[in-house]
């Protein structure tokens, strides 16, 4: 593996979740795309806050969306529900400790359309700290040779790899 790999946030998200799917993303070993959940992400994706302005690139972030809240920067973290609300709030802390580090300051915000839901993220020092290790423990992942050892979690019924783990 190169030496230059960068952390995403999708692999934060799925560090969160299940370690395996971290190591088969940096290999860029496709999910199933036809998986129904992928699917219904993506039209909810494309479909909620339909006046925002949505999928930024900026360097090796991909914001789902971003606006001004009065004086503030608000990133956006849209997702289907919030069964992995832990998973998805740490991958927006990500967003916001990377573009701290590029001399942007924002505020963060979680959204659950489907549960009419949205919840502020602020990063603080502590939320940081968090973040500078679970970059440490992603790149430890990355950087092995063979993907950690499928592990049985109540994900798995849902997960898009799941056939590169219990075929």
């Amino acid at each position: 593996m190169a030496a230059d790999i960068r952390v995403i946030g999708s692999y934060v998200q799925a560090m969160m979740i299940c370690p395996r799917q971290v190591w088969l993303m940096s290999r860029q070993i496709c999910p199933d795309e036809d998986n129904v959940y992928l699917e219904l992400g993506r039209l909810i994706g494309s479909q909620a806050y339909g006046r925002e302005r949505k999928e930024i690139h900026l360097g090796h972030l991909c914001l789902d969306l971003v606006r001004r809240g009065g004086r503030e920067f608000v990133v956006g973290e849209v997702k289907k529900s919030s069964r992995a609300r832990e998973a998805a709030r740490m991958q927006l802390a990500f967003y916001l400790y990377e573009l701290r580090e590029m001399g942007v300051e924002a505020e963060g915000e979680l959204l659950f359309p489907e549960e009419r839901r949205r919840e502020r993220v602020v990063l603080d020092a502590n939320l940081a700290q968090q973040v500078e290790e679970l970059k440490k423990r992603i790149l430890a992942v990355i950087y092995r040779d063979k993907p950690p050892p499928p592990q049985k979690i109540p994900f798995c019924s849902k997960c898009a790899y799941a056939e590169l783990c219990w075929a």
